[in-house]
């Protein structure tokens, strides 16, 4: 009797052990199927030595440089502390607009007594202008800093894009957005600027199909050990800080990969990209994380910021830093991804 009921325990534990090995086996296979899908990315990022600059990617580079140096040098900090000079880059993009060609709309709205400003130029699509794209930054700089990198950059990159695209036959529609009050205190709170625009979208029930955020997007660094990311994202990521990456949340995945596999495409520039859940620091430290909000898809376009820049939010972050050169390219390449997703290859066809 004593025999039996040991054997019917033994039998029982090797019964629990082996569905415990097939449970494990499970979670780990979902759990490595969940970070491939989050990592993997469409097509092969570029490696190998730059090629020479275009006289076309030359003058770019020269245009950023100006932008930025109007903003970060001539302009300096600009936030609600310094409201004239906050008042100043806004009306610096609104003339870069017009001189353009742009018609500029604006979105007021009041924090503290004081009138805070969007930024919106438009070019109505031609065949599918209910879907909206929007590639969009932020034009304040945090407190104590003249935001050359963060993100003078993104507003020069920005303005380039518009350029870009003048008098262009779209299907959808482009919007270039500017956005006020993204940094500190202000930075995920209702007073954002880019939340009280995305807010406005979804009331007005607009169909935004993509949100780029062009942020701090000009320093690149070629040593080994530049490149630092939040755990455990680096283990499948460069350890060279001389990539542009595209980053967004799991629900805008779809984007994500939609994008980079057009920049590696169209650009011999190195990048990475992935779809990482939001709540890892750093994937939603920008506007995009506005229209996560308000559902809609968005993502990052940046150089990682505080995991690479050393002078991030510091008084050292001024126009001799970044490399126009590289940002260029960037740009160059981002105007090509913004073309794609607004004439898509389906853009004669009716959506379904």
């Amino acid at each position: 009797m004593a025999a039996t009921k040991v054997f019917r325990i033994r039998m029982i534990t090797r019964g629990a052990i082996k569905r415990l090995a097939l449970l494990l086996a499970v979670f780990i296979t979902c759990l490595g199927w969940g970070y491939w899908s989050m990592i993997r990315m469409p097509g092969q990022t570029y490696r190998g030595a730059l090629p020479p600059l275009t006289a076309a990617q030359s003058a770019l580079g020269d245009a950023l440089k100006r932008d930025v140096d109007e903003l970060a040098e001539r302009i300096g900090e600009r936030n609600l502390n310094r409201y004239e000079s906050l008042t100043a880059a806004a009306q610096f993009i609104e003339a870069s607009l017009a001189d353009a060609g742009y018609d500029v709309e604006r979105q007021e709205y009041e924090v503290a007594g004081r009138t805070c400003v969007n930024i919106e130029a438009e070019i109505p699509g031609e065949r599918r202008e209910d879907e909206i794209v929007i590639v969009g930054a932020h034009y304040d700089s945090v407190y104590g800093c003249p935001g050359a990198n963060d993100n003078a950059s993104g507003v020069a990159a920005t303005l380039a894009v518009a350029r870009a695209f003048v008098g262009q036959d779209l299907a959808r529609t482009l919007r270039l957005v500017f956005f006020v009050n993204e940094e500190p205190p202000y930075f995920q709170t209702q007073r954002m600027g880019s939340w009280v625009y995305a807010r406005r979208c979804r009331q007005r029930g607009e169909n935004i199909v993509a949100m780029i955020s062009l942020e701090t997007i000009g320093y690149y660094r070629d040593e080994k050990g530049s490149q630092r990311y939040p755990f455990p994202i680096g283990l499948a990521y460069p350890s060279t800080g001389n990539f542009i990456a595209f980053v967004g949340n799991y629900s805008s995945r779809r984007l994500v990969r939609q994008v980079v596999g057009s920049f590696r495409h169209h650009a011999r520039f190195p990048c990475e990209g992935g779809a990482i859940p939001g709540f890892v620091p750093g994937i939603g430290w920008s506007d995009h994380w506005a229209f996560w909000q308000e559902g809609y898809p968005a993502m990052m376009v940046t150089d990682t910021a505080p995991f690479r820049y050393p002078h991030y939010h510091q008084p050292t972050d001024t126009p001799d830093k970044l490399n126009y050169d590289r940002m260029a390219r960037v740009v160059e390449g981002l105007t090509a991804v913004i073309e794609d997703l607004t004439t898509p290859a389906d853009s004669n066809r009716r959506n379904p």
